[in-house]
Order: structure tokens, then sequence, then C-alpha cells
């Protein structure tokens, strides 16, 4: 080993032995101070060895940063002068910044009803299939693709070639011509390009409610869904009126989940348009402002709107976790 590449070496190695030598040296401090201790000294040692560093990385890694952006967000472009507002106001009155929220609030309403829908009803199908694993497994595995993957995959799907005399590439462009239809270029053309990249997010969480609606189907007690059968219930009416009404709070559970993930979308959008062409949302916008234009203001304030948007969900979803476990 040449000595230019051990100087490089040599100092992270050094590092990181006095790391773990001072890491093994508090927890033999720990357990030799736990050993000596009362009782009483011992539990109030606990909280501080298991809750302690939890708090300080919460702290560091959650609160702190929240805080900033909302001091931030009250701040002018480049964080010198106090505005108050002025960023919020410029957020719900500028046209530009209303279709942001206009096309984030079409994909809150469709991207967890849909997937929700579709999940629940490949679920129910299949669990009546010989071979449903097989196509759960299909259906599971855009799960497994990073967003940006998924979205490099759509984008080819949606690929347009203007030139009639040369082969289309993407497959929604060949299946229009095959019907003898004058292809567009699909991703440029607004209303029509915020919903197919809403295909590709349903696409991806479709997976995930089927396999969760899925075992919680699995677990309906067989006689309550033998009772239905004796009453002369048909599969759909025992569908509405028994296994929906016992996975309800499973459905709300995926429904919050889905609708998350949803208002934090970024790399779909970032990916396949850059959210030109009236496709943009508050994720990617805010990116936009804080590290592309460095309007760390306005920025922060989509920050803390999206942050605002998430709590009422959190929120509702404890509440009902919370009613569930009071029902048992």
């Amino acid at each position: 080993m040449s000595a230019s590449v051990w100087e490089v070496i040599a100092p992270n190695l050094t590092l990181l032995l006095i790391s773990l030598a001072v890491f093994g040296a508090v927890i033999y401090a720990v357990f030799l101070i736990g050993a000596r201790a009362s009782l009483k000294q011992q539990e109030w040692l606990r909280y501080v060895v298991f809750l302690g560093p939890a708090s300080l990385l919460l702290l560091i890694g959650l609160i702190y940063p929240a805080v900033r952006t909302i001091v931030l967000s009250l701040m002018d472009k480049r964080s010198e002068n106090f505005v108050g507002l002025d960023n919020y106001i410029w957020a719900f009155t500028l046209p530009e910044i209303q279709i942001v929220l206009r096309n984030t609030g079409i994909w809150v309403i469709l991207v967890p009803i849909v997937s929700t829908i579709v999940g629940l009803a490949i679920a129910y199908m299949t669990d009546r299939m010989k071979r449903g694993a097989w196509v759960k497994s299909l259906i599971f595995m855009p799960m497994a693709i990073s967003f940006v993957g998924a979205s490099v995959i759509w984008r080819f799907m949606y690929s347009y070639e203007p030139n009639p005399n040369k082969p289309e590439i993407g497959l929604l462009s060949a299946i229009w011509r095959g019907l003898d239809l004058e292809p567009r270029n699909w991703l440029l053309e607004p209303p029509l390009n915020t919903l197919l990249l809403i295909a590709v997010m349903v696409w991806i969480q479709t997976g995930f409610a089927m396999v969760i609606l899925g075992a919680a189907m699995r677990n309906i007690p067989d006689d309550v869904t033998e009772a239905a059968m004796l009453d002369g219930a048909s599969n759909f009416r025992r569908f509405l009126r028994v296994t929906l009404p016992m996975i309800r709070g499973t459905v709300v559970v995926v429904l919050t989940t889905i609708t998350i993930a949803t208002l934090k979308v970024f790399d779909i959008v970032r990916t396949m348009t850059g959210g030109n062409f009236q496709t943009n949302i508050i994720a990617n916008e805010m990116y936009s402002q804080a590290f592309r234009q460095l309007n760390y203001g306005q920025g922060s304030a989509l920050a803390v709107i999206l942050f605002l948007a998430v709590v009422p969900i959190i929120w509702y979803n404890l509440r009902q976790l919370r009613l569930e476990r009071s029902e048992r």
C-alpha cells in the first residue's frame, strides 16, 4: 500500500477506533453505575439510557429543523429581514403556486382512493384464485422499485414519436396508433399529464394496499362469514355488509398512509416533467424555491404548508386507532 493511500486511511481508521473505544467505555460505565445503584436509581438510569439518546436525536433531527423552518418561513429570500406572513400570502395568491396547490390536492384525492379501491378489489379476487399468490407477487413488485426507477419506466411508456415513419417505443402511443388514432405528446398536455403522473403513483401503491387489506380480510372470523352465507347473503352483499365493516380500521390506515406518501411525493414529478407543463406539486416547488432559486423564505413556507397538511391526517389516524382499542 502506498504512503499516500495510508495517509488518507490512517486518520479515518484512527477516528473509528477512538469512537468505538469511547462507546465501549460509556457502555461499561453505565453497567458499572447500574450494578452499584439502588433499585430506584436503576429505574431512572434505564430512562436516561434508553430515552436519552432517542430524545437527543429527536431534538436534533426533527424538532430543531422544524422550528428553524418555521422561523425561515417568516424571513425574506436571504433570511436577513423579518417579513411576517408575506411568504404564505405569496403561496396562496400567486397563480402559479395556486396551480401547484391544486395539483397537490388532485394527487391527494385520487391516489389514495384509487390505490385503495384497486388494491382491495385485487385482494378480494385473488383470495379466491388457485394461483392468487403469483398475481399478488406481480402486483406487489412495483413496491420494490424506487420512485425514480418507476418514473423512468413510465416515461418510456408515455414516449411519443412525432415522425410516423419511425417506430413508436411508447406503449401508450403504440396502442393509440393501433387504434388508428393520432397519439399526442402525453406529458406536455395539461391536465392529462397530471393524471398520467398520478397513474405511476397508483401503480406503486396498489401493491401496498393489496397486501395490507388482504391480510385484514384473512383475519375476519370464519363464523361471521358463514353466518352471512346461511342468511342467504350474496357475495357482493357479504362484501359490503360484512367484509368492509370488519376491516374499516385497516382501510383508514391504508388511506392515511398512502395520503401521507402522496403529499411527500417528489421523485415522480421531478424525473418525468421537472414540474413543467402545469404538473408541479408542493414538494417539487419547495425544492425549486429553496435549492434552485435559493429563496429560503418561500421554500420554507411551502415546507410548513406541507407539514401542516400532514398533521391532521396523522391526528385522524391516531384517533381511529384509539377508538379501535377502546372498542376492544
